[in-house]
This record gives C-alpha cells, sequence and structure tokens, in this order.
C-alpha cells in the first residue's frame, strides 16, 4: 500500500535518513536537526510516501520570496530536493511526491512553482523536464580563497 504524508517534526529522523543517500557531503544528526526546524515553519513542507509503511521517498519543498530564475511572482513554490529509494524508482512515486508539492504550493497562493538541479545530474534534469519543468537558465558558479 502506497501513502503520501505531510511530514511531521517527529518524522525529521525519517526524512533526514532519506535525504543523507541524497545529500551525502551531511551528516545524519545535522539533517534531522534542519529537517525538524524546518518541519516547524509554515514557509515549508517536506511529503513522505511510504510503501507498505515504510518511508521510501520525500520530497521538500518551499516558499522563496526571493528572485526566481525564470518567475515573476512572489513567493514561489520551489522544489528544494525530491528522492526516491534505489530499489523504489521507476514506479512513479516521484511524480506523486511532486504533485503534492505543487498542491502545497497552490494552497500557499503560488502561482509559479521551481526547482533547479547539478548540470551534470541528467537524472534529475530528464525527470524535471518529463514532469512539465521548462529549463530557464544555466549556471556554472566560481569561487576562491582570499
Amino acid at each position: 500500500m502506497i501513502q503520501i504524508t505531510k511530514a511531521t517534526p517527529q518524522e525529521a529522523a525519517a526524512v533526514a535518513a532519506l535525504a543523507i543517500r541524497m545529500w551525502e557531503d551531511n551528516t545524519l544528526e545535522g539533517l534531522t536537526e534542519e529537517f525538524e526546524e524546518m518541519l516547524s515553519s509554515q514557509e515549508a513542507a517536506v511529503y513522505l510516501l511510504y510503501a507498505d509503511n515504510q518511508p521510501v521517498a520525500f520530497a521538500q519543498c518551499q516558499l522563496r520570496h526571493d528572485y526566481v530564475e525564470g518567475t515573476e511572482t512572489s513567493p514561489v513554490g520551489y522544489l528544494e530536493g525530491i528522492y526516491v529509494d534505489d530499489t523504489c524508482r521507476g514506479r512513479g512515486y516521484a511524480k506523486m511526491l511532486l504533485c503534492a508539492c505543487e498542491d502545497w504550493a497552490r494552497d500557499m497562493g503560488c502561482t509559479e512553482f521551481a526547482s533547479d538541479c547539478e548540470l551534470d545530474n541528467t537524472g534529475s534534469l530528464a525527470f524535471h523536464l518529463a514532469m512539465g519543468f521548462e529549463e530557464v537558465n544555466r549556471v556554472i558558479c566560481f569561487a576562491k580563497k582570499l
């Protein structure tokens, strides 16, 4: 059985356990703390997808009030991250989670929804295009130590 729920602060550890697989440069403890705080905010939402009562996927969205590339309104709903366990891919779970995020953004008064991905993340690019997103810009960022 598949179930999608809006995560609560008590589910922060379950979200973090999935998120660490995508954001490997973080720690499980750090992500858990971030999600606990985020899940208490009215400006963000995280949706968990349970398959047979086990969390196997999540999507994180929030409102962005700053300028979002390719948009004309504010705030904009923004897909911050989406992850589906390797063993559960190809079943439409990411699309279901994206729809939940888009519905949340609409309920928050947004008329636009945006996202991003790394230039070399071809899987994410293909997902976004398949879900109706239009590419609006490519950016290469630079930094150096002073």
